[in-house]
């Protein structure tokens, strides 16, 4: 079951909400239901704790000097 992300049409509140199968989704603070889906942002984690862009700083931004290292194509 995937999460999604929206924003509100009506009071434009921000919310991620696990949707399953033929569920109606409202907004958690008004209730309305008319809501626009957003762009989800991710998360990548390693090993030692630290994100990628702590352990490889010139790639923050999307500007990788070195994708061969830090995994970025």
């Amino acid at each position: 079951m995937p999460i999604y992300e929206y924003i509100c049409d009506d009071c434009g509140t921000k919310f991620e909400k696990l949707v399953r199968n033929g569920n109606t989704v409202a907004c958690p603070d008004c209730g309305e239901s008319h809501l626009s889906p957003t762009l989800s942002t991710f998360a990548a984690h390693s090993s030692s704790g630290k994100s990628r862009a702590a352990e490889f700083p010139s790639c923050a931004g999307g500007m990788c000097q070195t994708p061969e290292i830090c995994g970025r194509n």
